[in-house]
């Protein structure tokens, strides 16, 4: 029988404390804690790490040969574990071939539709329908002529070289055919006469007959044959008049003779050189190579431009001109692909409404996923959008609509933090997808700290009760209710009311200065007017999609940073900024990766590192080797491992899974070389120093002033579980937007500086949101102005001015819909209203 739970005994994976722990199975289970209390040890160093090495054992012998044998997590014993699939909001970098499209397999299904369905179109006249004909319109073609009418059935050879031509007739010849047509005269001999040099246009001459209807048969075999010889296309000759007439097998404009490929799915693949473009390679792109940070990462492209051969489309002339057509509307897969998926969803249908056999199967698989996408919030976002520029959540969001079109069950699903990036309007909907997995017979366990998502659990586990070294116990587990009445649960406190994120007392009113944006038209947005008061904290929330990014960071930002600045960002269509010289500096802390590699790492991002190298050089034995503060960097030869150049892990290629980094053996990876490790500063070697906590760093090094400042501000904002060392690749989008939020806090200001922020409680529990809320306000009393993308009511409640956009998202967003003070918001319509109101209750 198929066990009840999921028993998890001893677990001690990274700083779990060694609890016992039983999760239902075919539930929604929801685990939840302050930051770095052990929840993704749990979940994905854990419970999904072990199905995964549980699935690289079921091998045979022979293929696990190929593969390094993977670790087993720390735990001594996982009962009743089915297969996982993990969604995780780190992933790689994406493959810049990699569109939402192809992620999603909606590209592949496109692509056999177009290649059942589509038709070809001249690239040179698009309006003139292309021509080809069968064997039997052929033979009816030529019994349409006059009865007894003489005619010549013709296999065109073209015009060849005649050196080229005397070996093809020669081959001819040999297969049965005596007659051939040179240069418009027909040679019965056995030795056509040839040009002594030069070219010539050769035709075989397959039959001479009359047009009657009682040679239908033999019309259909000689036709047969001259295609068997040029499989395109049969000449039928006229002695008699000398009239000639080309009927193409293939599609082929009668105007200019153009040809359309067969059409295959490769045709219209960009990552296929049938299909890809050949200027751009299928990449849609070109522009400068990327040039080499300092961390020897690969920066952005400089200076790219959509490709000027194929506009950006990726795929290749011939694919660009074949369209799906129904009732005078034709449109092209790369057309389709460039529309938000709401709108390509109806475009699809409209095109298909009178498809037949696999065409109109295939219409329903699209539909399907196409339908998915947008019920979990996405419906705003273009097929062929690259994965590379989606946001954590969307990534998430996009792997999670793959999965739900499989339709499986009996698996377990480990989620990251669903809700990040959706307003809750967007939640709701998510939630019940993650329901609807479960319902098929599905355990799903996320990693949550929303409180829509945590109220509707089906289990609910807290780890606790801090952070780190402070966190690693299981604190409570149970029903909603159950969490709500444990003793020491943040959690339960704040789902029981007995704590809360207050609403402030009374409102800072905005003065008399003001940054207004003017005409924003970029994207979706529809020529709207953005005014931020100087000073103040200002939320712009909205649904997933109404162009909250488009306006803050691609138009205001940029704006502002290029005319205080003077940056070579191009700020979005917009007509005028005023009240540029309120400020001093522009600060934008988004959340993309601190770093691309093993090498970034939270003491590299903020220069703690260089003062800790700094440190150990000046140390009495570091300073008798002759060793400086280039020795302890593990990016540069010479105190570094040099096995694993300093990255502390060798990468393996799995080939069929996700690829695997593995401890390297010669440094155990610590990163460094023996001799480097020799080196101790108060009585910790370099990598032990790496290895530590915030908290633990920040108390071991009280004695160094500058150290002791930065330390503080990474812990003030939230991160001191985090490992001065840990890899920038292994950090959240939220933690790394708190890196440089950190970095920023511990320069000293003047006061007159703008902060730009996008989702920054992404990762946060609602006790650590209230710790991030008091750094704000602290940045915001020195002076500074702070404009925050947000979708968390319980931030929005607490600024100073709210601006919502909306109604929708995509062609149905892009307009404010209502801005000032939360109070004020919250008493209009919209969707924001509704959420706020409660927040505000």
């Amino acid at each position: 029988m198929t066990p009840a739970h999921i028993a998890l005994r001893g677990v001690r994976t990274h700083n779990l404390r060694g609890f016992d722990l039983d999760l239902p199975r075919g539930r929604f289970v929801v685990v939840t804690g302050p930051s770095g209390s052990g929840k993704s040890s749990l979940a994905f160093d854990t419970l999904y790490a072990e199905g995964q090495r549980l699935y690289v054992e079921s091998l045979s012998a022979y293929a696990r040969q190929f593969l390094p044998r993977m670790a087993r997590p720390d735990v001594d014993r996982i009962d009743g574990l089915c297969p996982a699939i993990a969604l995780e909001q780190r992933v790689p970098a994406a493959n810049p071939r990699s569109t939402v499209g192809t992620a999603t397999e909606i590209h592949d299904h496109l692509r056999l539709l177009y290649a059942r369905a589509g038709r070809p179109h001249c690239p040179d006249h698009p309006g003139q329908a292309l021509v080809a004909w069968s064997v039997e319109g052929i033979v009816e073609r030529l019994l349409a002529l006059p009865e007894g009418t003489s005619v010549a059935i013709l296999a065109p050879l073209g015009t060849l070289p005649v050196a080229v031509l005397r070996e093809a007739i020669a081959a001819l010849r040999a297969r049965g055919f005596v007659r051939f047509r040179i240069d418009g005269r027909i040679e019965d001999g056995e030795a056509p006469l040839l040009p002594a040099s030069g070219e010539a246009r050769a035709e075989v001459v397959v039959d001479r007959l009359r047009a009657r209807e009682a040679l239908r048969g033999r019309i259909a075999e000689s036709v047969e044959t001259a295609l068997r010889v040029r499989e395109d296309r049969v000449l039928l000759l006229q002695p008699d008049t000398g009239d000639e007439l080309v009927l193409p097998t293939r599609q082929t404009c009668p105007v200019c003779g153009y040809v359309a490929p067969a059409l295959e799915p490769r045709l219209f693949s960009f990552n296929n050189p049938a299909g890809a473009c050949p200027e751009c390679s299928g990449l849609g792109r070109i522009g400068e190579e990327a040039p080499v940070g300092e961390d020897g990462e690969d920066e952005a492209p400089q200076g790219a431009r959509d490709c000027p051969s194929c506009g950006g489309a990726r795929l290749r002339r011939e694919a660009r001109f074949v369209f799906l057509e129904a009732g005078g509307e034709a449109l092209a897969l790369h057309e389709i692909e460039r529309m938000p998926i709401a709108e390509a969803r109806r475009a699809v249908a409209r095109l298909c409404a009178d498809a037949r056999d696999a065409a109109r199967l295939l219409h329903a698989g699209i539909d399907a996923r196409l339908g998915f996408l947008e019920d979990i919030g996405l419906a705003y976002i273009a097929l062929d959008r690259p994965t590379g520029s989606l946001s954590g959540g969307e990534g998430q969001r996009i792997r999670l609509a793959s999965q739900l079109g499989s339709r499986l069950s009996g698996v377990l699903y480990v989620l990251d933090e669903p809700s990040i990036g959706l307003h809750p309007r967007d939640h709701e909907r998510l939630l019940g997808m993650l329901l609807g997995l479960r319902d098929l017979g599905n355990t799903v366990l996320v990693v949550e700290h929303d409180e829509g998502t945590i109220r509707r659990a089906d289990h609910l586990v807290e780890l606790g009760p801090g952070a780190g070294e402070e966190g690693g116990a299981l604190v409570a587990q149970g029903s909603v209710a159950e969490i709500e009445r444990t003793p020491g649960s943040l959690t339960g406190d704040y789902l029981a009311g007995r704590r809360a994120i207050a609403v402030p007392e009374r409102r800072t009113k905005p003065g008399a200065r003001w940054l207004r944006l003017r005409g924003a038209r970029g994207n979706n947005l529809q020529d709207i007017d953005f005014e931020v008061p100087v000073g103040l904290l200002t939320c712009v929330t909205g649904v997933s999609g109404s162009g909250k990014s488009t306006l803050v960071l691609d138009t205001l930002a940029a704006a502002l940073s290029s005319a205080l600045h003077g940056t070579r960002a191009v700020a979005a269509p917009h007509r005028d900024l005023e009240g540029a010289a309120h400020f001093e500096r522009v600060v934008r802390v988004g959340q993309g990766p601190i770093g691309r590699t093993p090498r970034s790492n939270p003491a590299t991002a903020t220069g703690v590192f260089t003062l800790v190298r700094e440190l150990f050089a000046a140390t009495p034995s570091a300073r008798e080797r002759g060793f400086d503060a280039a020795r302890f960097s593990f990016n540069v030869a010479g105190g570094r491992c040099e096995t694993c150049q300093g990255e502390g892990r060798i990468r393996v290629q799995m080939h069929f899974l996700p690829d695997l980094h593995v401890e390297c053996e010669t440094c155990s990876g610590r990163r460094y070389n023996r001799e480097t490790l020799e080196i101790r500063y108060r009585g910790c070697t370099i990598a032990e120093v790496l290895d530590m906590t915030v908290a633990q760093a920040r108390r071991f090094f009280s004695a160094v002033p500058a150290l002791e400042r930065r330390l503080a501000v990474l812990s003030d904002v939230g991160l001191e579980y985090v490992r001065l060392g840990q890899e920038a690749t292994s950090l959240s989008g939220g933690e790394a937007q708190r890196v440089r939020l950190a970095l920023e806090l511990s320069r000293r200001g003047s006061g007159r500086s703008i902060y730009f922020l996008d989702e920054p409680t992404t990762g946060l529990h609602l006790h650590d949101i209230a710790r991030l809320l008091a750094v704000f306000q602290r940045l915001r009393d020195a002076g500074n102005t702070l404009v925050v993308i947000e979708h968390d009511m319980q931030v929005v409640k607490t600024a100073d001015w709210v601006v919502d956009l909306g109604p929708g998202a995509g062609g149905e967003g892009g307009r404010i819909v209502a801005q000032g003070t939360p109070e004020e918001v919250a008493r209009g319509g919209g969707e924001t209203a509704r959420f706020l109101r409660e927040a505000l209750a």
